[in-house]
């Protein structure tokens, strides 16, 4: 058995090359509520500008950040918050100190969950952009669409299988056609502008781990009988 944040197609992939059977479990959210408890001041961020969140420990070269610094670059309406590391980090914080990004974001480092989730509740939209690069990417699910739900923000992500999947599924955003900063900056835009047409809150009842977990009890219980 694997336990992956993948789904079928990803299942299809395993079985036909290793001969295994496997299920799947997605590492959903608990539904313990979150309390907002910080302002965007007291984060030092714009009270002038909407906020566009991109998290995760793994924000590294070639997955995206690179254009969507670019897109930030196009507007003045937008300011970009990081939380997270990666290799790429240090190249965006050289782009960052050119002029057309001056004042447009933050970097806040790698955080505790809950100090993260301060600035993601602060947020007007949340960013997932890998690129279908490798097979590791095509099929990820990353936790961080799982975070903006919980913390009851839209998305802009990439177009992977499964992360779209999501995405319209339970129309909680809206999946990018390109990797070109004005598409980014567009789709950024638009899902702001309509962000009261998402279901976030339905998701929010549905992307939680106990909805996930009776596949893992009942693995545990097949195991068990063997």
């Amino acid at each position: 058995y694997l336990f992956s944040s993948c789904k079928l197609s990803f299942i299809n992939l395993y079985e036909k090359e290793y001969g295994v059977k496997i299920k799947v479990i997605r590492n959903f959210p608990d539904d313990i509520p979150l309390l907002k408890s910080k302002s965007k001041i007291e984060l030092g961020l714009p009270i002038d500008k909407k906020i566009v969140i991109l998290q995760g420990g793994g924000i590294n070269i070639d997955r995206g950040s690179e254009e969507l610094l670019e897109a930030i670059a196009l507007s003045n309406e937008l300011f970009l918050c990081i939380v997270g590391s990666g290799d790429v980090i240090e190249v965006l914080k050289k782009r960052s100190c050119e002029k057309d990004l001056k004042d447009k974001l933050m970097f806040t480092g790698l955080l505790p969950y809950n100090e993260m989730m301060q600035y993601t509740m602060n947020a007007n939209v949340g960013v997932s952009l890998d690129k279908d690069t490798n097979i590791n990417h095509k099929f990820s699910l990353p936790n961080k669409i799982f975070d903006y739900v919980k913390a009851g923000i839209p998305v802009v992500v990439s177009d992977l299988k499964e992360v779209a999947t999501i995405v319209k599924q339970y129309k909680i955003g809206k999946v990018i056609p390109d990797h070109l900063p004005n598409s980014i900056l567009n789709s950024i835009l638009e899902v702001i502008e309509n962000s009261n047409s998402y279901k976030i809150e339905d998701a929010q009842k549905k992307l939680i781990w106990k909805n996930e977990e009776p596949v893992l009890l009942t693995l545990y219980e097949e195991l068990i009988k063997k």
